[in-house]
């Protein structure tokens, strides 16, 4: 094991909360893939301290979902396009309770 990969180990071990991991599928048919990246962008800022993993994962059908971990967040479907603030919300209750999203919880 080189020390790049014990340090990542260790610090997805130590730090609190460290240990999530986001999954935006979007539908390449509808041409969502801007959408997913913008979000992406938008959830790495928010919680780059937060989070291990965000993955972009190209879906058919109108897909546009949210998951932290195995758990579903956001689904167009059924909730419609997401703000960011509302995803941001639904990311932050999982991975970090205690975190204050600043001006976008007012």
């Amino acid at each position: 094991m080189t020390d790049v990969q014990r340090i990542e180990i260790e610090t997805t071990e130590d730090a609190p909360g460290a240990s999530a991991r986001v999954e935006i599928e979007y539908c390449t048919q509808c041409r969502w893939l801007p959408r997913a990246a913008w979000l992406a962008q938008e959830l790495l800022t928010t919680f780059e301290a937060e989070l291990t993993e965000l993955s972009l994962k190209p879906g058919t059908g109108g897909v546009f979902t949210v998951r932290v971990g195995d758990e579903v967040v956001w689904d167009r479907r059924e909730q419609g396009f997401p703000e960011p603030t509302a995803v941001k919300k639904a990311v932050r209750d999982r991975v970090a309770p205690e975190k204050s999203l600043g001006h976008s919880e007012r």
